[in-house]
């Protein structure tokens, strides 16, 4: 009898020096402040990243050739507690509007400057079973890593 191995779920815990409030503000609406220029989808450089606000608000980017790159769409919007965007880039680094992986951000606060910021990634099971899979999942991991220090860089980490 075979097993299916359901790839775990990436998962981030930080603590940055900010309210939820703002924390919530930079992630969201300053969101281009701090995603990297080096992580975009498409063949032209990346202008700009957007996470526009409320749920259905999309979640893309402009390119210096004046394109867009979906990446997704807005699942829950709960300032300044929590956001949920749908991931639908590919394990072949492509918008797949049927695909649908999670990005779930909590907010919370711990003190009175300071939130502890609960990240996870999930359903990447749902790229595949594939060696190409297998390796975004694990770029993926170092991946985020870098993403969210740039954040913690801008909110105050």
């Amino acid at each position: 009898m075979s097993q299916t191995i359901k790839p775990a779920a990436i998962m981030k815990s930080f603590t940055v020096r900010a309210t939820p409030e703002k924390a919530f503000e930079v992630f969201t609406r300053g969101f281009d402040r701090w995603w990297p220029r080096t992580h975009f989808i498409g063949a032209s450089p990346l202008k700009e990243a957007v996470l526009e606000p409320g749920v259905g608000g999309r979640w893309f980017s402009r390119h210096e050739d004046g394109s867009e790159q979906m990446w997704g769409d807005v699942l829950v919007w709960d300032p300044p507690a929590h956001l949920v965007v749908a991931w639908r880039i590919s394990h072949e680094w492509g918008y797949d509007p049927n695909l649908h992986t999670e990005v779930d951000v909590h907010f919370t606060k711990v003190g009175a400057e300071e939130t502890r910021i609960d990240f996870e990634h999930r359903g990447l099971e749902r790229f595949g079973d594939s060696e190409t899979a297998d390796k975004t999942r694990a770029g993926m991991k170092t991946g985020w890593d870098l993403i969210l220090q740039s954040f913690k860089a801008v909110v105050g980490g």
